[in-house]
């Protein structure tokens, strides 16, 4: 007759526990490699349209931020602190746009030189120094002054319905308010004619702020624009029309 072997009931407990660490261990790599998987792609600049538009607004913020400390006047302050929120509000989008929070990149348009008599942000221009109303104005939207003293040596002299900035890449600035474009070579009060060439939508604007570019479209006139989802827009064609 033949002896069954029988198991103990410790013996019994210490398989099951075994058992159970497996499946928990396995379930545990489960569960890390589905989240794993669900860990959304953080891109670059270099890898995606909208975070190079995004990293190019930036930039040129913080490249007007730059100018604005290295030749201040008495409403640098204000500018600064507008475009420091500007800047805040941008790497929210980044990161919401699954883009590399902070990546900055300068716009493709050679910033103008220091010494450019119409740089609108330069200390030496005297129609933006007296300029009251300009500090209280959270994006410069309010400068009516500023095109009082201003003598561009560059873009500001071209005729008008000619076309100016060829070759530069057009973004935002980030700020609200009515449609409105912001330069580093065309006064306060010009008329900019911006044509999306991708999409053939156009939007004429007025410079009522400075910025680190030849043109910058705040987000109002950027909507206008814009290709669903890009924050740049490289081929643009644009003209003083006013």
């Amino acid at each position: 007759m033949s002896r069954r072997r029988t198991v103990s009931t410790k013996k019994k407990i210490a398989l099951l526990v075994s058992a159970a660490t497996v499946a928990g261990g396995g379930a545990f790599v489960m569960a890390s490699t589905s989240n794993a998987s669900q860990t959304p792609t953080v891109k670059s600049a270099a890898e995606s349209s909208v975070c190079q538009g995004l990293a190019t607004a930036l930039g040129n913020n913080q490249r007007f931020i730059e100018g604005q400390k290295a030749n201040p006047d008495a409403q640098s302050a204000a500018r600064i602190a507008n475009r420091e929120a500007v800047i805040a509000q941008i790497k929210v989008q980044q990161e919401a746009s699954g883009c590399v929070a902070g990546e900055s990149a300068q716009d493709s348009q050679a910033s103008a030189p220091a010494g450019n008599a119409g740089d609108a942000g330069n200390a030496g221009n005297a129609g933006e120094a007296g300029n009251a109303g300009d500090a209280g104005n959270a994006g410069d939207a309010g400068n009516a002054g500023d095109a009082a003293g201003e003598g561009d040596a560059g873009g500001g002299a071209a005729a008008s319905g000619e076309q100016v900035c060829n070759g530069s890449t057009v973004t935002l600035s980030g700020e609200g308010g009515a449609p409105a474009a912001s330069s580093n070579q065309f006064p306060a009060g010009t008329k900019l004619k911006v044509t999306n060439l991708d999409n053939n939508k156009s939007t004429t604007v007025e410079v009522t702020s400075v910025s680190g570019s030849c043109v910058l479209l705040n987000n109002a006139a950027f909507e206008q624009v814009r290709e669903a989802g890009k924050f740049l827009i490289r081929r643009a064609v644009i003209e003083k029309v006013g």
